[in-house]
């Protein structure tokens, strides 16, 4: 089941998800300073923005490899299969 906010996320154009994703990430670093120097009234705020920035970068990766021509996605696969190979 999709939630609210990944359906928000998909909805968005490649440059709304880049300029999303720089201004949450500069409201994370400022959310962890406040919160080293004063304290934050939720605490928990500074999580749900960490998640909301992963929801943002998995949107971009997605569409990334969603683009990829079968030679890439061949070569990825390789890759892929190397690594886990060597661990």
């Amino acid at each position: 089941m999709a939630t609210k906010k990944y359906l928000e996320v998909v909805e968005l154009s490649d440059e709304d998800l880049k300029k999303e994703l720089a201004e949450a990430r500069e409201d994370y670093v400022k959310l962890k300073f406040d919160h080293s120097v004063t304290g934050l009234e939720n605490p928990l705020s500074i999580r749900s923005l960490r998640r909301d920035i992963a929801r943002l970068n998995t949107e971009i990766r997605r569409r990334e490899v969603a683009a990829m021509t079968e030679k890439e996605i061949a070569k990825r696969d390789r890759l892929r299969l190397r690594r886990k190979l060597n661990k």
